[in-house]
């Protein structure tokens, strides 16, 4: 994978479809393994969802107790993906198929940059697997199965990311 860092600053912003279980757990869990590098002032993160359906909430209480019992704070508030996302970030990470199609017709739209575009789980070397699946609905296994899924991916991720700042 090849990473565009600007002035030795990383932006990353993470996507699903309505912001409150796959990409805050993907912010949380980036973020907390950004800090333990000690490179909190190289990487920001945020998330987003395609669906503007739950702005202004907190992520999903079962997806905050689950990463809570890792050691991982979600604290982000959910948002709609916005059209200066797409200038303000240099890697968006998309949780599924269709929000990675909905974020690209959407880029499109705005005439923005799509190479920035990818899927989380391209990031993966563990878990071989095209989506992060939304554990909505899927009790608790569901949502460890998401915290399993997007340690492996936010590890690989971080690794490639160092590998091109200059600390």
């Amino acid at each position: 994978m090849s990473y565009i860092v600007k002035n030795n600053l990383m932006k990353v912003l993470f996507v699903c479809l309505g912001n409150i279980c796959r990409s805050p757990t993907a912010e949380g869990v980036f973020k907390h393994f950004v800090e333990a590098e000690g490179l909190s002032g190289f990487i920001i993160s945020d998330s987003a969802g395609t669906s503007g359906h739950h702005d202004g909430g907190q992520a999903d209480s079962r997806s905050r107790h689950h990463a809570e019992l890792r050691g991982y704070q979600l604290a982000s508030i959910s948002r709609q993906i916005r059209a200066n996302d797409f200038f303000d970030f240099d890697l968006i990470l998309t949780m599924d198929d269709s929000n990675f199609d909905k974020v690209i017709r959407f880029a499109n739209e705005i005439d923005a940059n799509t190479d920035k575009v990818k899927k989380f789980t391209s990031y993966c070397r563990i878990h071989q697997i095209n989506e992060v699946p939304d554990p909505y609905y899927k009790g608790h296994d569901g949502f460890e199965e998401v915290l399993d899924i997007i340690e492996d991916g936010c590890r690989s991720l971080l690794n490639g990311i160092k590998l091109n700042l200059k600390k």
